[in-house]
């Protein structure tokens, strides 16, 4: 091949040559930075230079998250958020202690936005009110709001509580539903907003309300702790509807991906049910057998199979 011609084909095969180095170029370039650890921020930052993640606990959300007979806190949505922490553990590389932080009804939400606690694992609706303020895990369970009275009270739904005084816990859905309702239907109601749900129930114990207003699965929480059964009824209509989540802050995406891909896999797994089983039907570490099937509400969100009678 002459001198010209080997000159003419090495320009006509340039272009193609370079296509091909920038091709590999960028293989290259893509494999590396693959290869390299995403920058940690937020939660999880926070979670890589302290080894810690900090939970906000409820101390009588009976059989959420409430204290054992050793003053820990036990219960369904803290095996949950133990679960979270464990996946934030695995994502940034070591493994996470726990600081446990008491939170109420009321200061639950400053506590996520201050950034005094991470998660808050108690009996938090989430809807799209709140939804402003804080972030939210999937759906964990869903509750609604119903009426605790004195066995054989007259009261029987909401239209029964005209002129009534009823308790509710502060800062809580219950509370905002029984407003709306006064309103609504010019019903006149008192309402003692209590510190917490058991400052709630010692209220309706010791006579001051003629009814407490919580969410159902709460109310028969205390039937079973207290085995008060036989002393208070609980109504039969919902109030509302509350579907529950675990709170963290928003505008924290890496973290928040972290708590939506860790209950899913609690979800998919089976292993959400499993817990179900252990709080809600099951005999509880505290003694307490609260014996309450799985919503159809709850079974279709997570794919579980129906409890079948014994």
């Amino acid at each position: 091949m002459h001198s010209l011609q080997v000159r003419q084909w090495i320009l006509a095969g340039r272009p193609m040559l370079q296509a091909a180095m920038a091709l590999c170029m960028a293989i290259c370039v893509g494999i590396v930075s693959a290869q390299e650890p995403i920058e940690l921020a937020g939660t999880l930052k926070k979670a890589k230079d302290t080894g810690s993640l900090t939970i906000g606990y409820r101390e009588s959300s009976l059989p959420f998250s409430y204290l054992n007979q050793a003053h820990r806190p036990i219960g369904y949505s803290i095996d949950i958020c133990t679960a979270i922490v464990q996946a934030a553990g695995a994502e940034v590389g070591r493994e996470l202690s726990i600081q446990w932080v008491p939170v109420t009804s009321e200061n639950r939400f400053d506590a996520i936005v201050s950034g005094k606690i991470d998660l808050e694992c108690g009996s938090t609706t989430r809807n799209t009110e709140r939804q402003q303020l804080a972030a939210f895990s999937p759906v964990i369970f869903i509750a609604g709001t119903k009426l605790m009275v004195p066995h054989g009270s007259p009261i029987r739904s909401f239209r029964d509580l005209k002129g009534k005084t009823v308790v509710a816990t502060a800062g809580t859905t219950n509370a905002q539903a029984l407003e709306r309702l006064s309103a609504r239907f010019d019903l006149g109601l008192k309402i003692i907003r209590a510190r917490d749900h058991a400052d709630a129930f010692e209220v309706l114990r010791h006579g001051g309300a003629d009814a407490y207003a919580g969410d159902d699965v709460l109310l028969y929480g205390f039937l079973a702790k207290y085995a008060a059964g036989k002393k208070f009824d609980i109504t039969r209509d919902f109030l509302s509807y509350d579907p529950y989540g675990i709170m963290l802050r928003k505008g924290d995406p890496q973290f928040s991906a972290v708590v939506d891909k860790a209950v899913r896999d609690l979800i998919t797994s089976g292993e959400l049910e499993r817990l179900y089983k252990q709080w809600f039907l099951n005999r509880l570490p505290t003694g307490e057998r609260l014996g309450i099937p799985m919503s159809a509400q709850l079974e279709d969100l997570i794919g579980a199979t129906p409890e079948q009678p014994n």
